[in-house]
């Protein structure tokens, strides 16, 4: 492989952890985990396209890569496309590929993570409420999606004060995420979370250390996993809004509920053109 071919190859690994990273023990190990997850699907573009030229570029590179959205980009002669959470610019002849933020010097804004934030919104729109864990209060003013995993310390301090965010208006709707990969112990433990016949109850008690019992079912894991790889995932937890805007990490109660105000302000300001 030319050193050139494997830079490019290193960028779209790093922009796609589907495709690229792989776990200590991963679904190909575990033949139920593997049922679980979903097949990968191309986007399909109309042949002789700006996007189909895009598509074409960006899977020459690496054909394992799965876009996930090809649009047109804020910089002209070049289409947005997404792939593991991060944005990806290619030349409309499919010739040149730019990686990083695009930022609007008048606007005064980054304007990549409007088309990557419209991405998570979609595939998490697409998670049942049957396959979450949600923690919420009765009329909640906001909700927000966590990926989790139950060994994770600020994973941890977050659930331990869940009635904090609840009491502010904030429904928690946890997905799984085991940092450590499909097959592994931590995989295996978040399983029997979700197969619990009281799972509120089963995380809890697996994030404050107590022991919660064996158990195999059908389940999300594996492909609540996989999600967490496509809407770029890179530590947890990861809280993400209705509108699919990430927020920077783990916040306290009264710091996401600024930020989500703050989230709401802009939304409206760019409503009405400010």
């Amino acid at each position: 492989m030319s050193p050139k071919r494997s830079l490019l190859l290193s960028i779209l690994c790093a922009a796609s952890l589907s495709a690229c990273a792989q776990s200590p023990s991963s679904a190909a190990e575990d033949p139920a985990a593997d049922a679980a997850a979903p097949a990968a699907a191309q986007i399909e573009t109309a042949p002789g396209t700006p996007e189909d030229r895009a598509r074409k570029a960006i899977l020459s590179i690496n054909p394992d890569i799965r876009i996930d959205s090809i649009a047109a980009a804020p910089l002209e002669g070049f289409r947005e496309v997404i792939v593991g959470g991060q944005a990806l610019y290619v030349s409309d002849d499919g010739k040149y590929l730019l990686q990083g933020s695009l930022f609007d010097i008048e606007a005064k804004k980054d304007v990549t993570q409007a088309g990557v934030a419209e991405v998570r919104r979609k595939l998490l729109a697409a998670v049942p409420a049957s396959d979450r864990i949600v923690f919420a209060p009765a009329n909640p003013k906001y909700t927000v999606s966590v990926f989790t995993d139950v060994e994770c310390g600020y994973c941890r301090k977050l659930h331990q004060d869940i009635a904090e965010y609840n009491k502010r208006g904030i429904a928690i709707e946890y997905l799984a995420f085991p940092r450590m990969g499909v097959g592994t112990p931590d995989y295996e433990l978040m399983v029997s979370v979700w197969c619990s016949p009281d799972r509120r109850k089963a995380l809890t008690d697996a994030k404050d250390g107590r022991r919660v019992p064996s158990r195999k079912c059908e389940n999300p894991v594996a492909s609540q996993y996989q999600l967490g790889q496509r809407v770029g995932l890179t530590g947890t937890p990861m809280i993400v809004t209705e509108s699919g805007v990430q927020m920077p990490g783990y916040l306290p109660p009264d710091a996401l509920l600024s930020a989500l105000e703050q989230a709401d302000a802009d939304a409206a300001a760019r409503a009405s053109g400010g």
